[in-house]
């Protein structure tokens, strides 16, 4: 079933020379398939199709959009087994892993769909005319959300499904009236390609324009850079390495019109343990971390990097058991040999860095690609005067810095740089006694977790999945949730526009039937 080919539109083609192939972590060994990367024509081909396409089917309705959404989950469904085995053969990751997140996908594509059927997402505003007013006339002006145009989504290598060929930023931009063109990820290029067989179906079964998706392969820069660089993309959606996305972001504002880009890039999600965590529950919030930290081999983008703690006796006690616990936790595959050998390498450096101690480190012979998981320790003074101290290691890896007050550890916080998540352990009375620790660490996140873990994260329209940079490019916005379709839509205001001209969701009578802001109050009447 799988062609190595790339879908121009519905369409598969396999013009370029320069061919790849996916990886079995698992087996060590290449999977067998083959994969042709798209040439020039190829981009050109798909970003012309999506540019006509947008013509059409920014003017479709939300109702059939959101059929078009849940066809789409449908068919993602209907892969069945052939699709979890592609899924589980180039990830490496487990049968639970690989349902999980198929459901989760199919769970963003319906919950888009949801949103578009009740329609009120397009943030109608009228302020209606004044003629009488003093000491001048108040002119008609309506205002609503408009899709931006074609986007480019590259595919994360941690989420085969839900950060990649229909996952949460192609659903989204897809409810928004975007055409979407897939750069699909490498590494799983073949669960990319039946899940772009899945999208194209779709489109055909509910009489979507030709042009509306599209899936690249590459498994170097050029094709990506090809596509941010082309006029007729206006956004671009990332979640990856912090190099790769800066790339991708300079490039687009290089461009003679400058686009945005959307781009994750990675968190160590600072955890703050505060003296009655330590004292109450202790032993049980290690054991907790322990799991986070070795949870999907830590290949998540909110695993817990960082955790601090004032010291004292419990510190020690907590220190003391974390590492006991994770050593005996068996370790897990990687993605890829080259994920592997970035972690080995990344865990290592900060690992000799001054004044770093080792409290536990996986040293059992363990199959090839699994990652040995490690845990350090350094005092507040050298990590705050140590910036490499501060960084990511994707995988199985934290750093825990003993803080020898509430003021060095809010002086971290403030200093550290910009993240996807930030937790408290502790009290509700603690929240008042350590509210400046509080503030510094919100002032760095996104997203602020009260006794928990930061390692899974809910799609719903509260989750905020973004934070200050580097943790993304723009805090603003979300990847995860029905707010993640802002990101692909821009305001346009009508002024003294006459009504039979007017948007369905601007008009007096509301014919869409949705909720809309009408001289500063909500209401779905008509006016």
């Amino acid at each position: 079933m799988i062609k190595g080919a790339n879908y121009i539109g519905d369409e598969l083609s396999a013009k370029g020379d320069k061919t790849f192939t996916t990886f079995n972590p698992q087996a060590n060994k290449v999977t067998g398939w083959t994969f042709h990367e798209a040439t020039k024509s190829e981009i050109d081909a798909a970003v012309l199709l999506a540019s006509e396409a947008f013509n059409q089917y920014k003017k479709i309705s939300g109702k059939l959009k959101a059929q078009f959404l849940r066809t789409i989950a449908d068919e993602i469904e209907a892969l069945g087994d052939a699709l979890i085995h592609t899924y589980i053969k180039e990830s490496g990751l487990p049968i639970g892993r690989a349902q999980g997140e198929r459901g989760r996908t199919i769970g963003q594509l319906k919950a888009f769909a949801k949103l578009l059927e009740e329609g009120s997402w397009v943030e109608a505003t009228i302020d209606a005319a004044k003629p009488d007013r003093v000491p001048l006339p108040k002119v008609d002006m309506r205002k609503m959300l408009f899709p931006v145009g074609p986007v480019a989504i590259f595919g994360a290598s941690n989420f085969p499904f839900a950060f990649s060929t229909a996952g949460g930023d192609t659903a989204s931009a897809l409810a928004a009236g975007c055409p979407v063109i897939v750069k699909s990820h490498p590494m799983h290029a073949g669960t990319g390609e039946l899940v772009a067989f899945a999208i194209t179906l779709a489109a055909k079964k509910t009489g979507m324009p030709k042009g509306v998706f599209s899936n690249l392969n590459s498994s170097g820069n050029e094709v990506g850079q090809q596509l941010v660089l082309h006029p007729n993309i206006k956004a671009v959606g990332f979640t990856g390495s912090f190099n790769g996305g800066m790339a991708l972001y300079k490039l687009a504002n290089e461009r003679p019109e400058p686009i945005p880009v959307f781009a994750e890039m990675g968190s160590v999600n600072p955890v703050v343990v505060l003296p009655s965590a330590l004292n109450e529950k202790g032993i049980d919030w290690a054991k907790q971390y322990a799991a986070s930290i070795m949870l999907g081999a830590g290949q998540f983008c909110t695993n817990p990097g960082l955790i601090f703690g004032i010291k004292s006796t419990s510190l020690d006690n907590f220190i003391k058991t974390l590492g006991t616990e994770i050593a005996t936790l068996e370790p897990n595959c990687m993605l890829h040999p080259n994920i592997h050998g970035n972690y080995e390498k990344g865990k290592e450096a900060l690992s000799i860095q001054g004044g770093v101690n080792v409290v536990a480190d996986y040293e059992s012979e363990v199959q090839p690609n699994y990652a040995r998981q490690k845990v350090v320790t350094v005092n507040g003074t050298n990590f705050l005067k140590n910036s490499k101290l501060h960084q990511e290691v994707f995988g199985p890896f934290s750093v825990i810095v003993r803080c020898e007050d509430a003021t060095e550890l809010s002086t971290i916080l403030k200093a550290l740089e910009g993240q996807l998540t930030g937790t408290i352990l502790g009290s509700e009375d603690e929240l008042r006694k350590y509210e400046n620790v509080v503030e510094a660490l919100k002032s760095r996140v996104g997203r602020l977790i009260f006794n928990g873990v930061p390692t899974g994260v809910e799609v719903c329209p509260s989750m905020q999945h973004g934070g200050p940079f580097p943790a993304s490019t723009d805090s603003r916005f979300t990847s995860v949730g029905e707010s993640a379709i802002k990101r692909w839509v821009r305001p346009i205001s009508f002024q003294n526009w006459p009504q039979e001209f007017l948007p369905d969701a601007l008009k007096n009578s509301n014919p869409l039937g949705i909720m809309r802001l009408v001289d500063s109050k909500n209401t779905k009447s008509a006016i």
